[in-house]
């Protein structure tokens, strides 16, 4: 039913010297040499296009905002209005991904227009699939799940593995946050399959991470941990910053779903971290919480911890993580129900969030 995975990305002779699997180290090389070699407006742009996903792969986002841009500046004097939703394609992912909630909309529903001007199916796909995923990272599954569901039945049609899995990992995860925690694990093993099948290492990485996660949730804790260990070994290998940091902060969620706060504590600061050196606000505030959740676990004064809270949930605001500030007020409500000398007590084992609504975040 699906080809082998490709990266629609790498376009020109890009296509042919890189791979869904290249380490993103080696696409930077390679596209900077291109870029530098290229001849016409064309292949600058698809040159700079790479060079831009590299760099936000890599965490490096002011690099990366410098080359989408280039791509885009080309794009318009070669007046290929493909490669312009290309390019802007990559910015939007890139605003997406330093919390720029609106602008990531903005240039991705210009995208999608300039796609379909210039007849590009895959920029078209790929432009409104960022607009799905902008939806559904900040909680609106209302507006999203329709063309979740639509992208995937395009992606099923043409054979696409990883745009198939990327849209049923995405399902996966609205059903997982809204407790259909049974129809979550089975499109979450479903998709890493499709990946695994397909050579997707990235897409089997962040799929397995969607299978621990909901392991977790229902007690699985061990065998959680070890799917992260493998998809952390992906990522090691193909230079993944972001989705490593992401894959240590479900670590941390898992340790604090057992009561193993101390470890969550670590796994947490260590993913914070990470998330500040490739300055990914919405990984920074969601460590953040799990942090402040470790600690109030662990003792810490429960004015200090209600005052992070305070912070944390104007930052969910003004980001625009709805379901992220839904966890904070839900945490909140328990920490004040106590009495006033105890924090939280410690739990022993996995347990099942109170409600599905207040769930740990992608």
């Amino acid at each position: 039913m699906y080809g082998k995975a490709f990266a629609p990305e790498y376009q020109g002779e890009l296509g042919s010297a890189l791979g869904v699997n290249s380490s993103y180290e080696e696409v930077l090389a390679t596209a900077s040499r291109a870029h530098a070699e290229a001849d016409g407006a064309l292949e600058r742009a698809r040159a700079a296009l790479a060079v831009a996903e590299a760099n936000r792969r890599l965490g490096r986002v002011t690099e990366a905002g410098d080359a989408w841009r280039a791509s885009y500046r080309s794009a318009r004097a070669a007046d290929d209005a493909g490669a312009r939703a290309w390019a802007l394609w990559s910015g939007g992912t890139l605003a997406r991904q330093c919390g720029s909630l609106p602008l990531a909309r903005r240039l991705l529903a210009h995208a999608v227009t300039l796609a379909e001007a210039g007849g590009d199916r895959l920029a078209h796909g790929y432009a409104l699939a960022g607009l799905a995923e902008t939806g559904r990272i900040q909680g609106d599954y209302a507006a999203v799940a329709a063309l979740h569901e639509e992208l995937l039945a395009q992606a099923q049609k043409h054979g696409e593995a990883r745009h198939t899995v990327w849209a049923m990992s995405g399902i996966a995860q609205m059903h997982r946050n809204t407790g259909g925690y049974a129809k979550a694990l089975e499109l979450f093993e479903e998709s890493a399959r499709i990946a695994a099948d397909a050579e997707d290492h990235r897409g089997r990485a962040w799929s397995l991470r969607g299978v621990a996660d909901v392991l977790s949730v229902q007690g699985e804790t061990e065998r959680a941990l070890t799917l992260l260990s493998e998809a952390e070994t992906i990522c090691r290998t193909m230079d993944l910053a972001s989705a490593l940091a992401y894959n240590h902060k479900m670590r941390g969620n898992i340790f604090y779903r057992a009561g193993r706060y101390e470890s969550a504590r670590e796994t947490y600061t260590l993913a914070l971290r990470e998330f500040r050196a490739m300055q990914e606000p919405r990984g920074v505030a969601l460590s953040r919480l799990g942090l402040a959740k470790s600690r109030a676990r662990l003792g810490r004064a429960r004015d200090e911890t209600l005052a992070e809270l305070a912070v944390l949930e104007g930052d969910f605001r003004r980001i625009g993580l709805h379901h992220a500030r839904d966890m904070v007020i839900a945490f909140r409500a328990e920490l004040t129900a106590r009495p006033e000398q105890g924090t939280p007590a410690p739990r022993s084992g996995a347990t099942t969030p109170r409600s599905p609504a207040v769930p740990a975040t992608s």
